[in-house]
């Protein structure tokens, strides 16, 4: 994608004071009201999404065992009451190695949890004392504590004194995981960390061979391209972070290209991160009768597995025939991903549509179209999220955040984004959205043998929901009649403004959509589009070229055959939506097709406030009356605003409800009752 991002944002506001009369837009009431309405920020370029950098990594070891304090690092309580039963202490202080080398002993003769989970503690200590000096036997003694943990957690001769209850069993898994984690950084900073990749680790109970493999993901090992931890970052700007606890470490994976990729590539966004949980697993017994303490001994050599996964398709693990949940964390990833200011490109589509008809960086595409921050995987159901005015897909963060959560909506379906210049009349959009949806159809099957694609979900918010729902209406000649009464067959013009035309005016309901999902949608117009804010964009719309032109030249070579060129003549988006728009009778009375189902999403801004006397039934921006749909299976009231309301829980736990319907229908199963659903979540019906 372009380098945009954070920057464009502030270009509004120097188009505008670019001269002492544009200047003068400000003290316009309808420019405050367009502002004010659709929440464009123009006080500061700085994006409030994202990650920020800790001091430190969060760790839950760092209290435990006083990581940061001016005394610290320090052994638990209950392993220095280990060492004293050992007679160990008098060593720790003095030679910690012997110590470890000592305890080791013990273990071999006679093994306990207790032993055991001491010698992991502190070995981990002295790998975080090791680090800055010696590299290599902080790699050594990180897995020495990783090994020694998972033996606590999984050696069966434990598995009478194993309590989960006791706080030392928690302690075993923070350790397993801080362990892992400090090697692992370790292997990124040499790079080492790649699939195929094998790492040996020298240690007292021998050598140990551990290989880097891909698990349970549809990502290809070739994806991979850097890693982030997840421990570094705090996130902003999601509400809600969601989490898994168990074992391994969280990470982010930052995506890189390559060549040979497979088709779905394309659609891809650049720089894409996405989690992975990070598994070490051995093959081999961890006990072993050999207590060489040499730096390198002779012992049997052991085999193990620093296993990948993606925990959003596999989100727990086998031990011994034990279901281990792994330790995730899928919103930091993708706060990550939406630090990247080139991926908000909501004012560029509006003030400056053509650079999204610009190719993506290494592709053939254009920025503007389908995208997918998750792999494609045949059998999962597309749900389309489509955005509105002024916006991107950035505005769909917080409730593909939280509808990802659900284990049965993430195994289920798949979530696709639509970016499009939302400075052009939605209709433009909606026929650019059927030939791109069309094009990804071929490009992912072909032959249309993959029947999950036959059953997508379209969700629209604002001028989004009208993009989407023309998607499903069969326009026989009803919005040509708008223009003309003559046949379609006179008009002249080049090739490619004629076909362009053609697609605009004529179209067939995509018969592979099965619902659309409307929300704040302006189904009758919206009244923030009238003179004052048409005039406003006007100056600050900056349409492509060649549209302009090869407008011009249609109605030159066309002469008498429009008998009404209103609908031709609107340039803008904010034009598209006026009420008074004849497109808006003519979509509205247009049948829905047999096989799609329509619900719908109203805001209202809540009357606590001095925004609700300026708004009343209405969500700011859309009226209610406009915002009703007739033919819609289900309609929900929500109190938010308009640049709120797709974000709104109601709205999202409403999504999550059709959503589930439609699986229950799939499948033949009675539909998610409305009423249940409204004790789940009440809201006005």
């Amino acid at each position: 994608m372009i380098a945009v991002g954070n920057q464009s944002r502030c270009s509004l506001r120097e188009k505008i004071a670019s001269s002492p009369s544009e200047r003068r837009l400000f003290f316009m009431p309808g420019f405050w009201v367009l502002i004010a309405l659709l929440s464009v920020p123009l006080v500061g370029c700085a994006s409030s999404r994202g990650v920020s950098l800790r001091s430190a990594p969060q760790s839950p070891l760092a209290e435990r065992l006083q990581l940061t304090s001016y005394w610290g690092p320090q052994p638990s309580d209950r392993t220095m009451q280990t060492l004293r039963v050992c007679h160990l202490t008098d060593d720790l202080e003095d030679d910690p190695k012997r110590t470890l080398e000592k305890l080791h002993g013990f273990i071999d003769q006679d093994p306990s949890p207790e032993k055991v989970h001491a010698f992991a503690e502190l070995a981990y200590l002295q790998a975080k004392e090791a680090e800055d000096e010696d590299e290599r036997a902080a790699v050594d003694l990180y897995g020495a504590s990783v090994l020694h943990s998972y033996r606590y957690l999984f050696d069966e001769r434990f598995s009478n004194a194993r309590n989960p209850y006791d706080p030392q069993y928690r302690s075993a898994c923070d350790l397993y995981n801080g362990a892992l984690e400090g090697a692992l950084r370790l292997a990124c900073k040499n790079d080492s960390l790649v699939p195929g990749n094998t790492q040996t680790l020298h240690m007292a109970s021998g050598t140990w061979k551990i290989k880097c493999v891909l698990r349970g993901t549809c990502w290809r090992p070739e994806d991979l391209g850097k890693f982030k931890f997840v421990s570094d970052y705090e996130i902003k700007g999601l509400k809600n972070h969601y989490r898994t606890y168990g074992l391994g470490v969280p990470l982010i994976a930052v995506r890189q290209s390559y060549a040979n990729e497979p088709a779905a590539a394309k659609y891809y966004p650049e720089d894409l991160s996405f989690p992975v949980t990070a598994f070490l697993r051995p093959l081999t017994p961890i006990d072993s009768t050999s207590a060489d303490s040499a730096n390198h001994p002779s012992g049997v050599v052991h085999e193990g597995l620093l296993e990948l996964y993606d925990p959003l398709t596999t989100p727990e693990t086998l031990v011994d025939n034990r279901l281990v949940p792994l330790e995730s964390d899928s919103s930091t990833p993708l706060a990550y991903f939406l630090s990247n200011p080139r991926f908000d490109l909501a004012t560029v589509g509006l003030l400056e549509p053509e650079k999204l008809l610009e190719l993506r960086p290494g592709s053939d595409a254009p920025i503007m179209g389908l995208y997918m921050i998750q792999p494609y995987e045949p059998g999962k159901i597309p749900v389309l999220l489509v955005h509105g005015l002024w916006s991107s897909p950035m505005t769909w963060m917080e409730m593909f955040n939280d509808l990802r959560s659900s284990r049965e909506i993430r195994e289920r379906y798949q979530f696709w984004f639509y970016l499009y210049p939302t400075g052009q009349p939605f209709w433009i959009s909606a026929t650019q959205m059927r030939n791109d949806l069309a094009k990804a159809r071929e490009v992912l099957d072909p032959y249309h043998q993959e029947p999950a694609l036959d059953q997508m979900v379209l969700v629209g918010h604002s001028m989004g929901g009208l993009v989407a729902k023309m998607q499903t209406i069969n326009s026989k000649d009803e919005f040509w009649r708008l223009a003309s009464q003559e046949p379609f067959d006179l008009v002249k013009a080049d090739p490619e403004v004629r076909e362009k035309l053609r697609q605009a005016f004529f179209f067939q309901p995509n018969p592979s959509i099965r619902r659309v999902v409307t929300i704040g949608t302006p189904h009758r117009g919206s009244t923030v589009s009238n003179q004052t804010t048409q005039w406003l964009l006007s100056k600050l719309i900056d349409l492509p070229s060649k549209l302009v032109q090869s407008q011009q030249q249609l109605f030159r070579e066309n002469r008498g055959l429009f008998h009404d060129t209103s609908l031709l003549k609107i340039h803008t988006s904010i034009d598209s939506l006026a009420p008074d728009s004849p497109i808006f009778p003519v979509m509205l009375a247009s049948r829905r097709p047999p096989w799609v189902k329509y619900h719908n999403i109203i805001g209202e801004v809540p009357d606590d406030g001095w925004l609700s006397s300026l708004a009343s039934g209405s969500d700011g921006v859309v009226s209610r009356k406009s915002s009703h749909l007739d033919d819609a299976e289900s309609e929900l009231i929500v109190d938010a605003d308009h640049t709120t309301v797709q974000s709104h829980p109601m709205a999202v736990l409403e999504v999550r409800r059709i959503l589930l319907e439609h699986l229950a229908e799939l499948s033949g199963r009675p539909a998610v009752n409305v009423a249940d659903h409204q004790a789940v979540a009440p809201g006005r019906r």
